[in-house]
């Protein structure tokens, strides 16, 4: 058991460097090293989400510090998804609902990751309109709270392809957006369902990735990630994704 435990600390560390090089929480990492080492649902989501708030909460800092934010790009996507993160956490899905619906997320997550190491950056940075912004965020903040990422997989895309912020601004918005959603969807899980994991394993995981988002944020506010590791990460969410709607 404690071969497994570091095992799974050192796969979350590593996992927490790369996606906070970024601006991510790592949730999406986090249920895939959980599901490949066979962890029950039930245990799943409530530790991504703590985990989450932990590392987006560093990359929120570092990448605010940097410069790598905007409070009018910000706010009304957070407006909209925290309620509904809650909402999310509320919610307990059977496992043979929240199963199929984490295996899909995982797989686009690793279609995320794989193109934003090709893509190129926005040449012009867009408006964004107030109402899509919301309609966008309540849709990723149900989403967030219902399987326990925190949504920064599906806002970064967003922001970089319609051209609404650059990379690195990006990034600085995305670790903000996760840490609120994760919160909030937390919030939601333990107030219908008040139980988390064996606090000495969720204690480990915590140390590992802080020291893992420590790293990666303090990199990725000032250069950007390692486009190899990010095809390799890939590679590893589509196992797990496969893993989660095949077995």
């Amino acid at each position: 058991m404690q071969t497994s435990e570091t095992v799974v600390s050192l796969l979350f560390f590593l996992t927490a460097a790369l996606y906070s090089s970024v601006g991510h929480g790592g949730a999406s990492g986090y249920l895939a090293v959980m599901a490949l080492a066979g962890f029950a649902p039930a245990i799943m989501k409530p530790s991504a989400l703590v985990i989450n708030i932990l590392v987006s909460a560093i990359g929120t800092v570092r990448f605010y510090r940097a410069g790598c934010f905007s409070w009018k790009l910000f706010l009304p996507f957070a407006a909209a998804s925290v309620p509904f993160a809650y909402l999310g956490g509320v919610l307990f899905l059977p496992a043979n609902i929240y199963r199929p619906i984490v295996g899909i997320v995982l797989l686009f997550a690793a279609l995320q990751l794989f193109r934003s190491s090709i893509k190129q950056p926005p040449s012009e940075i867009k408006r964004v309109p107030i109402f899509l912004a919301l309609l966008l965020g309540s849709g990723i903040g149900l989403l967030s709270g219902l399987t326990g990422i925190g949504g920064g997989i599906f806002l970064s895309p967003l922001l970089l392809l319609i051209g609404w912020a650059d990379p690195r601004q990006t990034a600085g918005i995305s670790a903000a957006f996760i840490l609120v959603n994760s919160i909030s969807g937390i919030g939601g899980h333990l107030s219908r369902i008040s139980t988390l994991p064996p606090i000495p394993s969720l204690l480990m995981w915590s140390v590992a990735a802080i020291a893992g988002g420590l790293i990666g944020s303090g990199y990725g506010s000032r250069r950007f990630s390692n486009v190899t590791l990010r095809r390799i990460l890939a590679a590893v969410l589509v196992i797990a994704g496969l893993k989660f709607l095949i077995f």
